[in-house]
């Protein structure tokens, strides 16, 4: 066997979508094999922190912990908010995504996603973070961009696309051409602030304190950005604790009204893409008028929110096909083919 070849047959290089609810992690010439939630739980033993579960496992830890136990998103707003934690994380992904295997020839090389918003604070502390865990060289690519490659944008040709991609943290909106963004912005406005909307109405209209991960399970079987015409609101039963008697309680809350809960978040998310749509250039607003919008993350499988944005912008709307991992294939095809290669920078 070649040495060229053996290089790449024992290739760990990785590109990786560090989002603020789920961590994917996308391995060279295999694709995605891991997505995992980006949660930590330290243990504190004698003062000292130490690791004790990493990912699903934390996350089914989440407001269930002994004091001596805490779980950590070390991610907020898509930047990270606990370097240390981070670092933890980031380590136990790529072991766990690379199979255990160590390279004879030093770490692997590491593109990550950063929000189009970011500081270059916030970008230096994300590459060091990667660094630290091991990493041999660290790329960056901004997240509408690696978006744009996941969901098959023709983001090389001289043709303008918009691509909102909205994850736990931010939605990301990036008007592309010609393998750059002519505009781009990023908002601290998504899943989770989805979740948050969801906590509020249930305390302020039902009295009742309910945890994130009851809020998140109730946006996914019945959220939704609106009611179609015609179609009956649906209704789920929710647990949790009432704020009067603190007692636990169950509730049944209606589709009509987890609806106007998110309507604030919704909004928000229609407002930043009308204001990308006011500061695109014309010839590309054209282009955009044919290739329509196209929605990537987790956000964008909240029900009828592409057609709410279409119906506030007067655009067709599309959600990417496999919305959630589009981020994480757009980053490893920017590390794999030469073509988009130039699309990854460093700081």
């Amino acid at each position: 066997m070649a040495l060229a070849d053996y290089l790449k047959f024992a290739s760990t290089d990785l590109a990786i979508d560090l989002g603020t609810a789920n961590t994917v992690v996308y391995l060279r010439d295999r694709g995605i094999v891991l997505n995992e939630p980006s949660v930590v739980a330290m243990e504190i033993v004698n003062g000292t922190r130490r690791v004790r579960a990493v990912g699903g496992d934390a996350k089914l830890m989440m407001g269930k912990t002994p004091d001596y136990i805490k779980t950590i998103r070390p991610l907020r707003n898509g930047v990270i908010a606990d370097l240390e934690v981070a670092e933890q994380m980031i380590k136990h992904f790529i072991q766990k995504a690379s199979g255990g295997r160590k390279r004879l020839f030093g770490g692997p090389e590491i593109a990550i996603c950063v929000p189009s918003g970011s500081t270059q604070v916030e970008r230096r502390a994300i590459r060091d973070a990667v660094s630290n865990a091991g990493a041999r060289r660290v790329w960056l690519i901004d997240e509408p961009m690696a978006a744009a490659i996941g969901a098959n944008v023709p983001v090389i040709e001289p043709k303008g696309s918009m691509v909102v991609d909205i994850g736990g943290g931010t939605t990301e909106v990036g008007v592309i051409s010609l393998r750059g963004m002519t505009y781009s912005m990023s908002v601290r406005v998504g899943g989770d602030k989805m979740d948050e909307a969801i906590s509020s109405y249930v305390r302020r209209n039902h009295n009742l304190l309910i945890g994130d991960a009851t809020a998140e399970r109730v946006k996914k079987e019945v959220g939704s950005a609106r009611i179609p015409d015609g179609q009956a609101a649906a209704a789920v039963l929710i647990r949790g604790r009432d704020v009067a008697r603190g007692v636990p309680r169950e509730i049944e809350i209606t589709q009509t009204g987890l609806t106007e809960a998110l309507s604030e978040p919704v909004g928000q998310i229609v407002h930043a893409v009308r204001q990308a749509l006011e500061n695109t250039a014309p010839e590309i607003a054209a282009d955009i008028i044919d290739e329509g919008i196209v929605m990537t993350g987790g956000g964008s499988l909240l029900r009828e929110i592409d057609t709410v944005l279409a119906d506030e912008t007067g655009l067709p709307v599309r959600i990417a096909d496999n919305p959630l991992n589009c981020v994480a294939l757009g980053a490893g095809r920017a590390l794999e083919d030469p073509e988009y290669r130039g699309v990854l920078y460093s700081v």
